[in-house]
């Protein structure tokens, strides 16, 4: 029996005697159930790693029963993970073992065994197993990274930590196989001047001084080994150290170049280029150099580093004045970007940091060394310097309108030259409407001209005016002042109507009007209004005081235009008398006055076409008359005497007479009417008989001329007043109808009877027009012995709305302005009285 065997049933036997009971598994049927005993044998232990040969025997159960037992197992490593790594022999209870089992999986296999009576299937016994793994060194450890690279810069003291490694073992914590040592194994390249060292916990620093010109990398190759008892296992990680390149070589002043040579008042101008050398690395913090200027009190100088030769540049910054000095005496040091630092190795000890001796630094103990410097002169050449103004800026208050030739300042300059001429002239600058003169020897400013605070020129009340003091150097030098005129306001300005037309709807009660001035307070507003002329029971103000006031109409005012007539009175009592337009509108289809307008004389894009339209249409057509009127004469139209195809003349709104109506034509023709008592009271009525006359003449001389041959064809006389009843006009012999011109000039060679027949027909024709003058007349009524009357305006009057507001003015109708009514009746006038021929 092998040692397994012997110690797993001393197990159970041990278990057996000391009876230690578990919870039992109960087994239940319908009507009682029963605990039966459940036994825990101590854990058997299998080898991590197990070699084989596979399977082997692990260990045996033996239970001593009556009857025949049959074993079972189950659990991890049977029918768990990792499945199929153990299993029991059932009617011997041998365990087995399968396959290798990995420690840092499993460190525990729990199984449960049970033993079953094979006659009735019933389960005997219950225990519970456990094997443990037992664990061997088979993982090394391991590092988080198998490369590390740091920057360590090279003024880094000794001691510092410079990085940190860290590795793990999987092994069982707490034992040999576990637990492993750090080590440096190399470093690469080996340099006499420092010594890296690593500490339990894996901190990694250094002993001595890092030089980077010795050697700008290292390779550190650090070693962790478990302590296992059997082997030990290891690995190991690179460490790379890059050294940064710090200050530790002072730059050196090797010279400058330069003229040295700057002129006064020049700026921007380069004087000298200094020159350094520095051995540490180009292009670095530890490289580029730092300039710093010594004794330039006044800050006139600068000097800037060129970045790609470390050369200095020392440029003017602030203008130089000769007068100051001729000569500048200026030290320049330098110094690098990065302070200084040097490390020198003074004693290697066998424990602890080594001696040595640091220079700048937090934890410098040796001294610095000055900075270099050089002295460089530079010289100021004189030129013509600019006047100078003892006060470039003045200010002056006056009053607005302030005579001509008032004083308002002087200015002075001074010339501080000491080599140029200092003789200087002012002249004026700045002066956008020309209100001052300036004395050129003097400097004195006087107006010239009236000053207005009102004028578009003046900001804020202030006019400003800029002058010039220019001397006569090579090239002359300018100096500039600006004089500031502040203007007080006086009451120069009458108050004024914001807007001079103002609209209203025959239902609206008021309308809001207001003034402005140009004046200031106290000499502007609020303001006092006051109307003038025949307003009463039309018009009056609600109230008549402020910056604005309600005009108010009356019931009495009628739809139209209004003239009214104000005066405004500022604060002072100063009036102007202003004009205001005022329409009154009904307002029934458009909310305001200036609606209807726009609406009304609003035209549209297809009406403008249409005009267009119509423009060349009528060009066309007079253009084919002229072509027509140019190829042939047209015939005279002869008018057939039936007084059915004359037109007779009817009113012609003249005023009219209590006359008879004639019996016969002949009494007309002979110019025997009787009058009536009542008509020979009021006027006189004259018969044209020497107008037919007249008439006849210019017949038979071929033309009709308002200027010599026309004449009146009825002549009332009433009171002072004279009124025409026509006139007939013909127009230098010819008349246009339709486009074409006929001429009325006709030959000596017609006959008379023509003539003659033209002359009884015009007598006809007046005869009945007179007679029907009289048709008309009612008794003891004069025809347009009447004024026009206004009529009252009604409130359910629908009017167009496409009509303007009719406005009807309260003057005399004027009838002598319908004597000449145009060029379009002389048609109708040469149809009523046609020419006669010529005999």
């Amino acid at each position: 029996m092998s040692f397994c065997t012997m110690k797993a049933v001393a197990v159970i036997l041990l278990l057996t005697l000391n009876l230690i009971t578990l919870d039992a598994t109960s087994f239940s049927s319908e009507k009682h159930s029963r605990k039966k005993r459940a036994w825990i044998i101590d854990s058997f232990t299998i080898d991590e790693e197990h070699p084989g040969p596979f399977p082997y025997k692990l260990g045996t159960i033996e239970l001593e029963r009556d009857y025949q037992v049959g074993f079972a197992l189950t659990g991890k490593g049977v029918d768990e993970e990792p499945v199929g790594i153990l299993s029991i022999n059932e009617k011997t209870g041998v365990i087995m073992v399968h396959g290798k089992v990995d420690y840092e999986q499993h460190s525990v296999l729990k199984l449960v065994f049970e033993a079953r009576n094979m006659s009735n299937m019933k389960v005997d016994t219950k225990l519970g197993v456990e094997i443990s793994i037992l664990d061997i060194n088979d993982h090394a450890p391991l590092f988080q990274k198998n490369v590390y690279e740091i920057a360590v810069e090279e003024s880094t003291i000794q001691g510092t930590k410079l990085i940190m490694v860290l590795a793990t073992d999987s092994d069982a914590p707490g034992t040999p196989n576990s637990t492993f040592d750090y080590r440096i194994a190399s470093v690469t390249p080996q340099t006499p001047n420092v010594e890296f060292y690593i500490e339990k916990n894996g901190q990694i620093s250094f002993k001595g001084c890092l030089d980077y010109e010795a050697t700008e990398k290292y390779t550190i190759v650090v070693e962790a080994k478990d302590r296992g008892d059997v082997v030990r296992l290891s690995s190991t990680c690179s460490v790379i150290v890059n050294v940064v390149d710090k200050n530790n070589h002072i730059p050196t002043l090797v010279g400058h170049t330069g003229k040295g040579k700057v002129k006064e008042r020049e700026t921007g101008t380069t004087v000298l280029r200094l020159h350094v050398d520095d051995k540490d690395t180009r292009n670095t913090s530890a490289w580029r150099a730092k300039y710093t200027i010594h004794g330039d009190k006044d800050g006139h100088f600068k000097i800037v580093t060129d970045p790609e030769t470390n050369d200095g540049i020392l440029m003017v910054e602030k203008p130089l004045d000769f007068e100051e000095g001729a000569e500048r005496n200026l030290s320049i040091s330098v110094e690098n970007e990065d302070p200084y630092f040097s490390c020198e190795l003074k004693r290697k000890t066998t424990t602890g940091l080594w001696q040595v001796v640091n220079t700048g630094g937090v934890s410098g103990t040796g001294i610095i060394p000055k900075n270099p410097s050089e002295m460089v002169t530079i010289i100021v050449e004189d030129i013509n310097d600019p006047p100078l103004f003892k006060h470039s800026v003045k200010d002056v208050m006056v009053e607005e309108n302030v005579r001509m030739g008032h004083p308002l300042e002087q200015f002075t300059a001074v010339d501080l030259d000491l080599s140029y001429t200092n003789e200087f002239e002012y002249v004026k600058g700045y002066d956008p409407d020309n209100w001052v003169t300036l004395d050129s020897k003097t400097g004195k400013i006087s107006t010239a001209k009236v000053l207005d605070r009102e004028s578009p020129y003046v900001k804020n009340d202030i006019y400003t005016v800029t002058l010039y003091a220019i001397d006569k150097g090579d090239p002359p030098m300018t100096a500039t002042a600006t004089l500031t005129i502040r203007l007080k306001d006086i009451n120069d300005n009458v108050p004024m109507l914001i807007n001079t037309t103002v609209d209203m709807c025959l239902s609206d009660g008021s309308a809001v009007i207001g003034a402005t001035d140009l004046d200031e307070v106290p000499y502007s507003g609020p303001f006092r209004f006051e109307l003038l002329g025949d307003v009463k029971d039309k018009w009056h103000l609600d109230p008549n005081f402020g910056n604005t006031v309600n005009l108010v109409k009356e019931n009495t005012v009628y739809v139209g235009y209004h003239e009214l007539l104000l005066n405004i009175y500022d604060t002072q009592g100063q009036v102007s008398q202003q004009n205001l337009s005022v329409t009154v509108c009904d307002c029934y289809d458009t909310p305001n006055c200036h609606l209807r307008r726009s609406t009304s004389t609003q035209v549209g894009g297809s009406a403008v076409g249409i005009m267009l339209a119509a423009l060349l249409l009528l060009i066309g057509i007079l253009l084919l008359a002229f072509l027509i009127s140019c190829t042939r004469v047209k015939p005279i139209i002869e008018i057939v005497q039936d007084s059915g195809e004359y037109l007779i003349p009817s009113n012609i709104e003249i005023p009219g007479t209590d006359c008879k109506v004639p019996m016969t034509l002949q009494e007309v023709d002979k110019g025997q009417v009787n009058v009536s008592q009542d008509m020979t009271a009021n006027g006189t009525l004259q018969t044209a008989h020497t107008g037919y006359q007249s008439l006849q003449q210019s017949a038979f001389q071929g033309q009709m001329s308002l200027s010599q041959n026309a004449a009146p064809l009825y002549q009332f006389q009433r009171g002072n007043s004279i009124y025409r009843s026509m006139t007939m006009q013909s127009n230098s012999r010819s008349s246009h109808y339709q486009g074409s011109t006929f001429n009325r000039k006709h030959p000596m060679s017609m006959s008379m009877s023509k003539g003659q027949s033209v002359l009884k027909r015009n007598e006809a024709l007046n005869s009945l027009l007179f007679q029907r003058i009289c048709t008309i007349q009612a008794p003891n009524k004069e025809l347009f012995d009447y004024k026009p009357h206004v009529y009252a305006y009604e409130e359910d009057f629908v009017t167009d709305p496409h009509l303007d507001a009719i406005s009807i003015p309260e003057s005399d109708f004027v009838p002598d302005e319908l004597l000449y009514l145009g060029s379009r009746f002389n048609r109708l006038a040469s149809i009523c009285m046609p020419t006669p021929a010529p005999h």
